[in-house]
C-alpha cells in the first residue's frame, strides 16, 4: 500500500511538472522561455552556403572572351556562327562564375517558438547561441536571454 502512494504522488507531482513545462525541457530552460513571451528555443544552428548572384559584368564580360573565341574558329558564316554561339556559350558561363564568386556563407538558426511553430534565422556572423538555448525573437532578430 506504501509503494502505490508514493507512485501516486510521484505520478501527481510529475504531472505538475509537466503541466508548467509542456516541452519537457531542462527547468533552467524551461523557466526562461515561460517567463519571456517573445522567446523561443533553439533547435539548430548550421552554416550554409548561399550562391551569390549573377549580373550584367559577369555576362558582358563572358560574352566578350566567348566571341573572341568563338572568331577564331571556321571561315565565313561558320566563323559568324562561331562567334556568336561563343558570346552566348561565354554569357551564360560568365554570368555561372560571377554567382560563384559573389558566394557567402550564412549561419542559419532555427527556433521553436511558444506555438509550436519553427522559423529560420540567417545571419552572417556565428552565433553566440547553440541548440537547446532560449532566445528572445524581435522581428526578424534573435537575441540571447
Amino acid at each position: 500500500m506504501k509503494n502505490v502512494v508514493v507512485s501516486v504522488l510521484l505520478a501527481t507531482a510529475a504531472f505538475a511538472a509537466l503541466a508548467d513545462n509542456p516541452h519537457g525541457l531542462p527547468p533552467g530552460i524551461a523557466k526562461k522561455l515561460h517567463a519571456c513571451e517573445d522567446c523561443g528555443t533553439v533547435q539548430t544552428v548550421v552554416k550554409e552556403k548561399r550562391k551569390g548572384e549573377g549580373g550584367a559584368v559577369g555576362i558582358i564580360g563572358g560574352a566578350a572572351v566567348g566571341g573572341l573565341l568563338g572568331n577564331q574558329v571556321g571561315k565565313g558564316n561558320g566563323k559568324t556562327l562561331a562567334t556568336v554561339g561563343g558570346a552566348v556559350a561565354g554569357g551564360f558561363a560568365g554570368n555561372e562564375v560571377q554567382k560563384h564568386v559573389t558566394s557567402k556563407e550564412v549561419w542559419v538558426t532555427k527556433v521553436k517558438l511558444k506555438d509550436g511553430s519553427v522559423r529560420s534565422f540567417e545571419q552572417e556572423k556565428q552565433p553566440a547561441w547553440k541548440s537547446g538555448e532560449v532566445v528572445k525573437v524581435q522581428k526578424n532578430t534573435l537575441t540571447p536571454v
